[in-house]
């Protein structure tokens, strides 16, 4: 009897009868990695937490500035005379720190 010639398609092969996630190490691999990420993200969440309160602090010490500026100025205006400028006194703009004026 005459030995079958074998083809391509007569090749016992193990491709595709192995599950990659059931290989064992390659599934550690891939919870090492996980962890990893998990761990990164942790500290990317830490740390923009940090910034978000160092944002709203700031923003609430704003806001008491701009309370503060404007109730002197409201208490400023109190103070001030409603009559007109006296007499005699003449009014020059503030000098500007490091305004240089030449005249020709």
């Amino acid at each position: 009897m005459p030995i079958p010639l074998r083809g391509l398609r007569t090749i016992r092969t193990l491709a595709g009868r192995l599950d990659r996630v059931c290989v064992p190490h390659r599934a550690h691999l891939q919870i090492a990695c996980l962890e990893i990420e998990k761990a990164r993200r942790a500290a990317e969440r830490i740390s923009a937490s940090r910034r978000v309160a160092e944002l709203d602090a700031r923003l609430c010490a704003i806001e008491a500035e701009e309370a503060a500026l404007f109730k002197r100025l409201a208490d400023r205006n109190k103070e001030k005379p409603a009559g007109p400028l006296a007499v005699g006194v003449a009014h020059t703009p503030p000098r500007v720190a490091g305004a240089l004026r030449i005249r020709y």
